[in-house]
């Protein structure tokens, strides 16, 4: 993490990743006293590692949330709005990966066997693996030292250890799974590289982006919550990679599709206003997909001219009270060129319907 001191002695981290927080938030506020809460967030995020393609210092991140719900049926859900997200973007070459780490009790027990069986080959270990091997043994499945793959392969799996509870909640996530159509693949060493998480946790990777193929992720962290000093509240969640994201529609030739039209009705006089009215909800109905601001500021031309813009509106729709007096309406392009022009309402749901 990027941490220092203040002058103050104060000590000061930029945030490494979003779910942290949503936890911090969820405590101050109370939040789970409403019943199950479901949050999103997006931003930056930093961490001080070596740069290369698809891993930056500074990055950002969607993820979403989930607290107060201990059931697999969520972790499924979650799984379905992600699975719909790449089918909607059009991504392919997506595998979705899952394991279950069991209890915090039954992943205390599986460190210990696993503890004993890499300090018995500790000298096939390699540096990384070694540092681990005291502050979080469960990262060297993780590793990707091709010398080490045999070692690995050959060491204790976590299945063999899971508590029964654990390993219901996996075989009910897993019928989720298939209910919905969603292809998976079991990882048994897929563990993640926070020690805060429990039972499922999953990544969706993709071959076409090399090493950093990992494009979102997430999992089950009942005990976080009581960790941070709330309440015991289950929760699960996942974050994406924006970056990552955005390298794997460019590697797969894919161009999202533009913004939807937007347009703004700008209105002077009371008659005005009635009748714009009217005119939104004509174009409601022959222009689902625009985006349509009808202002209700009751403000000067100018006032109601700086909101469009604001609003980063395409069109401003003006009624005023020659429009009003000849039944028409003007069209003022408010992004690159074209000049403005004065037609009936008719025309001027033509005049969209055509772009």
């Amino acid at each position: 993490m990027y941490s220092w001191k203040e002058s103050n002695g104060e000590s000061l981290s930029l945030r490494p990743e979003g779910t942290a927080g949503c936890v911090r938030a969820m405590i101050e506020h109370n939040l789970p006293r409403e019943g199950i809460q479901k949050v999103f967030y997006q931003g930056a995020m930093f961490r001080h590692e070596r740069p290369q393609k698809g891993r930056y210092r500074q990055f950002h991140q969607v993820g979403v949330e989930v607290f107060g719900a201990d059931n697999a049926k969520i972790d499924a859900e979650l799984m379905a709005m992600t699975h719909s997200l790449w089918q909607d973007l059009g991504l392919k070459n997506l595998t979705l990966e899952i394991n279950t780490l069991g209890s915090a009790e039954a992943r205390a027990n599986y460190k210990s066997v696993l503890v004993d069986y890499f300090t018995q080959h500790k000298d096939e270990l390699d540096e990384d693996s070694l540092r681990r091997l005291s502050t979080n043994p469960l990262r060297i499945l993780d590793s990707k030292n091709k010398d080490m793959q045999s070692l690995i392969n050959a060491a204790p799996k976590l299945m063999d250890h899971l508590d029964d509870e654990s390993a219901q909640h996996f075989d009910v996530f897993k019928g989720y799974l298939e209910c919905l159509d969603i292809p998976y693949q079991i990882n048994t060493r897929l563990v993640r590289g926070l020690d805060y998480y429990n039972r499922t946790v999953f990544e969706w990777t993709t071959t076409d982006l090399g090493a950093q193929g990992t494009i979102c992720a997430g999992g089950r962290y009942d005990g976080l919550v009581e960790k941070m000093g709330g309440k015991p509240t289950p929760a699960v969640g996942f974050a994406l990679g924006l970056e990552r994201l955005i390298l794997l529609l460019e590697e797969q030739d894919i161009t999202l599709a533009e913004s939807p039209l937007s347009i703004y009705l700008v209105a002077l006089g009371d008659a005005a206003q009635i009748k714009s009215m009217q005119i939104a909800d004509q174009l409601h109905h022959a222009l689902p997909s625009a985006i349509l601001y009808n202002d209700i500021t009751l403000g000067s031309f100018k006032a109601q001219f700086k909101k469009a813009d604001k609003a980063d509106a395409d069109y401003a729709l003006i009624l005023g009270e020659e429009e009003i007096n000849n039944n028409q309406i003007s069209i003022k392009p408010l992004k690159g060129q074209g000049s403005q022009q004065t037609m009936s309402i008719e025309e001027a749901v033509d005049y969209f319907g055509a772009l």
